[in-house]
């Protein structure tokens, strides 16, 4: 009888630390009160840094620095990177658009690419139905830069779930579209009217996307501890995006904050202010967390891991380590 007892305790107690690690794994981050403008509304999320390492910069600036090659492979579906620096990794993002080559792109996973890297296979997709040979004043062997990102959730899910070269299309006419239509211009009369990243570079656009990016812009200002954020557009929670260190988010910022008003651009101002509790926000990434994990390769020294549950999304890019180095959430309905 003691024995028994004892071994209800026991077993009460190996429960009570098993839910303790749980709850401690989902209270990982602390959200932060909402931050809003017009129909936009930033949460910033706070965590540990799980690297310290200060050599890593983006996809935009190393292209900027003529350190990072991106080449066109004529396969719509792959590219080739090279990091040619000797000191600087170079963090790509699933969502980075390139310019140039025969069609510009959208590649599709989130990688760390070490200095002198060699020629990396990458996943991309096409963000340009139309054009298949060179623009005027580009490389049609190589891309020029990497400033903007896809804009919609609908995008998100088109390239990093369903995966479909198809969806990317169809994501990327309606963006064009919705742009039109609240911006009150044709966003598609350029030089390649499929292209999303000559939308994106619509004076109307840029301009409308930077009122929100000049109020919100200084959020994360003294921050040290910020390493991802979430949103809402007319009040409705959108997607988050977690990354490993506030060194790398700080830099990611303001793309990622311009992305965010272009969304909130394109889908309009509908007036309504449902607020969104940081509540809403903490459950949301617990969702996504629990579904089922799968896996696939991305390159040979990365994968990304896919779980999805009740509408929620989470895609994670992984290096060789199986560390995470980028989360990024889905609210799929």
């Amino acid at each position: 009888m003691r024995l028994n007892k004892y071994l209800l305790v026991l077993a009460a107690a190996i429960l009570a630390a098993s839910s303790a690690v749980t709850l401690s794994a989902q209270n990982a981050y602390r959200v932060s009160a909402p931050y809003s403008y017009k129909n936009l509304t930033i949460f910033l999320i706070h965590g540990k840094n799980e690297t310290n390492k200060k050599n890593i910069i983006t996809l935009q600036e190393a292209m900027k620095l003529n350190i990072f090659k991106v080449y066109e492979t004529s396969d719509v579906n792959e590219l080739l990177v090279e990091n040619i620096s000797k000191e600087f990794d170079v963090f790509i993002q699933s969502g980075d658009i390139v310019k140039g080559g025969k069609q510009d792109r959208v590649l599709a996973i989130s990688v760390i690419i070490p200095a002198r890297s060699g020629r990396v296979s990458i996943e991309a997709f096409c963000v340009e139905s139309g054009r298949w040979e060179k623009r005027k004043g580009e490389d049609v062997q190589q891309f020029s830069s990497s400033e903007e990102r896809i804009v919609s959730k609908d995008l998100k899910v088109a390239a990093n779930g369903a995966r479909s070269q198809q969806e990317v299309w169809s994501k990327v006419a309606e963006a064009q579209k919705r742009l039109s239509a609240n911006t009150g211009v044709d966003v598609t009369a350029n030089g390649s009217s499929t292209s999303l990243q000559l939308a994106l570079e619509n004076g109307k656009v840029a301009a409308s996307a930077d009122e929100y990016v000049k109020k919100l812009g200084g959020l994360i200002r003294g921050k040290t501890d910020v390493i991802g954020y979430a949103f809402a557009v007319n009040g409705e929670i959108n997607s988050a995006d977690i990354y490993v260190s506030n060194h790398l988010f700080a830099k990611l910022w303001p793309r990622m904050l311009k992305a965010a008003a272009v969304e909130a651009v394109a889908e309009g101002d509908r007036g309504t202010r449902t607020s969104v509790k940081p509540e809403a926000i903490s459950g949301f990434l617990s969702e996504a967390e629990k579904g089922r994990a799968k896996e696939r390769p991305t390159t040979a020294s990365s994968k990304i891991v896919t779980r999805e549950a009740d509408g929620n999304a989470v895609y994670e890019a992984r290096d060789r380590s199986d560390a995470v180095i980028h989360r990024n959430y889905v609210k799929i309905d």
